[in-house]
């Protein structure tokens, strides 16, 4: 069985670049102030993991991740 991932965003990392948008628009959307707000909460597909991924590695504030559903952000 393949592993669940979520894609999660740490709003005390978040500094508002907006690169995650641009890289994964079908996941991650700005609230007003510019800060990311994942849109969905449930396991991504291969597709969208692979956008998610994208999103994760290019943001310069490290505020995003991806963990097995289920799981807490375990980083400190």
């Amino acid at each position: 069985m393949a592993l669940k991932e979520v894609l999660l965003v740490d709003p005390e990392r978040c500094r508002g670049h907006g690169i995650c948008c641009l890289l994964a628009p079908e996941l991650i959307d700005l609230d007003d102030w510019g800060y990311a707000q994942v849109l969905k909460s449930q396991p991504l597909s291969s597709d969208e993991l692979k956008s998610a991924s994208r999103a994760v590695a290019g943001c310069p504030a490290r505020a995003l991740s991806l963990v097995q559903e289920g799981q807490k952000d375990q980083r400190n």
